[in-house]
């Protein structure tokens, strides 16, 4: 029997709801938007996976990926510089057949061949709009108790209030679990029921030759997404599992959502329950401690290396490099890396994109249902 996660190789979709968040995808992928002051989306599930020993691992991404692949360069930090394995980006176009991709399926089918020379049992396949610090090799062991033919990872929840009131389906699926003794009995497509849910989080386990012939088959017919197209038409004829994950969540749905999720890492308990497990890893950018000049101050911020703060923050979180100026005021924000505040100037409910400029004296305010969001090298 096959019992370690080193039976594994792990497959990313970056751009799968770069939709939910149009304002920080524009220059960038979901995978890549920053988070927690110094992490970026993708951190967690590739550090998640890197700490069970799942060492090869592929990226498919399919638009503005370059701080993608600036960020991962070779994949060291998650020691995925491997001779056999390690990592791999598969960009649109890598292979000659290839092109963008819609669903899982297309991407999936543009690596088969890549699939078929693997030599792992299981193939583990994940998003990045959710923040986890997630344990792999429990959902191995489950699966292959359960005799599982793929395994879907959900956790309890309501669901989201900006995806309850989308009226379309242009920002992507999502899908909630009907549970019997285990077994994954009906999938429900864009749910609008309110309540708590069993809430897929789109993290799935499935044996590696399965997988082949499901893609190819629903290649061939035309079929494009992984859940809708093959596993909700067979409920029935395959054991599909559902695996309850109850650590910590964060699930970015909207912009809302990522400032309330960044803005919940203040709480020492959330921040101990996402960080306190196995350790999540990021690129590495040698600077500075934070320097806190005389007459600043500072009350429960999270802030990275870098910065120089002469002025008020208060309640935010502070990305590498941020300059709070003497005088100025920062309550409530998110402020991305390189943003400098001015003096005198006085921000608050505020989410910064890098190398911001809020100028001196200026006001800026939005509020805690609508955070004013300002785009990248922007001065106001």
């Amino acid at each position: 029997m096959v019992n370690s996660s080193k039976s594994a190789l792990g497959i990313i979709f970056p751009n799968s709801y770069d939709a939910l968040v149009p304002e920080l995808v524009n220059v960038r992928l979901m995978a890549s938007i920053p988070f927690g002051s110094r992490y970026r989306l993708i951190d967690f599930i590739l550090s998640s996976m890197a700490n069970c020993d799942i060492d090869n691992v592929s990226v498919m991404v399919n638009n503005n990926y370059h701080s993608l692949m600036d960020h991962l360069d070779s994949g060291r930090e998650w020691d995925l510089v491997r001779k056999n394995g390690g990592l791999h980006i598969f960009p649109p176009f890598a292979e000659k057949s290839s092109k963008p991709f819609v669903g899982r399926v297309g991407a999936l089918a543009s690596i088969l061949d890549f699939l078929r020379d693997q030599k792992e049992k299981y193939v583990v396949i994940a998003d990045t709009n959710v923040i986890v610090n997630f344990d792999f090799r429990d959902m191995i062991k489950t699966h292959i108790e359960t005799g599982a033919d793929v395994t879907v990872v959900y956790n309890e929840q309501e669901l989201p209030e900006s995806l309850l009131k989308s009226t379309s389906n242009d920002k992507g699926f999502y899908y909630t679990l009907n549970i019997e003794d285990g077994r994954v009995t009906r999938m429900f497509v864009n749910a609008r029921e309110p309540g708590v849910q069993n809430f897929a989080m789109n993290i799935f386990l499935i044996d590696r030759e399965l997988l082949i012939d499901l893609v190819n088959t629903a290649f061939v017919h035309g079929q494009e997404y992984f859940e809708r197209d093959i596993l909700l038409p067979r409920l029935n004829k395959l054991n599909v599992q559902a695996y309850k994950y109850e650590g910590y969540v964060a699930r970015i749905s909207d912009m809302k959502s990522y400032f309330d999720e960044n803005m919940k890492l203040l709480d020492d308990y959330n921040l101990d329950a996402l960080f306190s497990g196995a350790p999540i890893y990021t690129k590495i950018r040698d600077d500075n401690p934070t320097r806190y000049i005389d007459g600043a101050k500072v009350q429960n911020v999270m802030v990275a290396d870098g910065c120089i703060i002469e002025g008020e923050v208060e309640n935010s979180i502070l990305f590498r490099g941020v300059k709070v100026a003497k005088g100025a005021k920062v309550k409530n924000c998110i402020l991305m890396q390189d943003t400098t505040v001015e003096a005198g100037a006085d921000a608050e409910y505020l989410i910064t994109d890098k190398n911001v400029t809020i100028s001196a004296g200026k006001e800026m305010k939005g509020t805690d249902s609508f955070p004013v969001y300002i785009g990248k090298f922007q001065t106001v």
